[in-house]
């Protein structure tokens, strides 16, 4: 750590408040519109030239995002007007490491002022070494983001044998049933804030995805889950792993055929079924009645032999995927911290 230098974090980079856009004003184009939790919007016009790094300063405070090229660097967010000579992306890590709530000012809405935390006191490597641990964690983010768009290209790639199958292909005499033949229907279960724990063994999934971990599981099977309340028309499916599905979501059981009933619902567009007024809300009967027609079990049973080679793939990417985030967020602190050297 010898080579290591203690400096103030407004040494080392110079943060800059961005630029209000209201949306009456933003122009569709090719540029992203950084907000505190990321792109908002795309804009005609850019404020700031890539690489660049925000940090939120209002509502959602400190988590950085990088940009490689131009994007417009909104009010709600501080950005690197100057990174004094140092890494890009290493700076963008070695933010992720950093606690900015303690710099909070704000009382009912989270608030950053880049005055105070320019005077944090940090620890960082010289430039060669930043780029050795830089070069590190970004090629694991890049296999991590390449099986990411691998899964999607294999999810449109099973939309498309559904729509060819069931769509393009279908009979007249195919005989119509309601959903609620062919499944079981329920919801998941509220948790208590003090059963999220920080890796804890089992996910906490809601409408959105995973919410956070817990060391309990509610299900521990095959199965389909989608939002009951708030967000809407997102369709999930869990491969036979313990999970803790929170009460913001509808379990969906197939009784068989379970690919076919996973691809009608992401193509059934859930949020048309949205019966709620202050807030968006789909009911258990909705989807008991959507109208499926149903071909032979032959058919079905091909399909289903077809597209489980599909799925089995994207399982395997997402348990890559798992692996590769584990291991970088195990190795983030500790390549930031001098524990884990690196060659430079």
């Amino acid at each position: 750590m010898s080579e290591w230098k203690k400096l103030k974090l407004g040494d080392i980079l110079t943060f800059q408040r961005g630029h209000d856009l209201p949306k009456t004003e933003m122009v569709e184009g090719k540029y992203p519109v950084a907000g505190s939790n990321g792109i908002i919007g795309y804009h005609s016009k850019y404020t700031t030239k890539g690489p660049g790094i925000t940090i939120g300063r209002s509502g959602n405070i400190g988590r950085p995002h990088f940009y490689n090229n131009g994007f417009w660097a909104h009010n709600t967010v501080l950005y690197i007007k100057d990174f004094k000579g140092n890494s890009e992306i290493f700076l963008f890590y070695f933010l992720r490491t950093l606690d900015f709530t303690q710099f909070n000012t704000g009382s009912a809405v989270p608030s950053l002022n880049r005055n105070h935390i320019h005077e944090l006191t940090v620890e960082i490597p010289p430039l060669s070494e930043q780029k050795s641990i830089a070069s590190i964690l970004s090629s694991l983010d890049d296999k991590i983001d390449l099986l990411h768009r691998q899964n999607a290209t294999l999810e449109k790639m099973a939309e498309t044998l559904f729509r060819q199958w069931f769509v393009e292909e279908a009979k007249e005499e195919w005989v119509v049933v309601k959903m609620e033949r062919l499944i079981s229907i329920g919801s998941g279960k509220g948790l208590k804030k003090e059963s999220f724990i920080d890796n804890g063994l089992y996910p906490i999934l809601g409408a959105n995805g995973e919410i956070g971990r817990t060391n309990n599981f509610l299900f521990d099977e095959k199965l389909i889950y989608t939002g009951r309340v708030g967000t809407l028309g997102n369709i999930f499916r869990v491969e036979n792993e313990k999970v803790w599905l929170s009460d913001n979501t509808l379990v969906i059981k197939p009784f068989e055929y379970f690919n076919f009933i996973y691809l009608i619902l992401k193509t059934s567009r859930l949020e048309d079924y949205n019966v709620g007024s202050t807030q968006p809300l789909i009911r258990q009967s909705d989807i008991k009645e959507i109208e499926i027609a149903l071909p032979s079990k032959d058919k079905l049973i091909a399909f289903e032999s077809l597209t489980d080679k599909i799925f089995q793939k994207i399982k395997s990417n997402q348990t890559q995927i798992r692996t590769l985030t584990a291991l970088r967020d195990t190795l983030l602190p500790k390549l930031m911290s001098g524990e884990v050297k690196v060659l430079s």
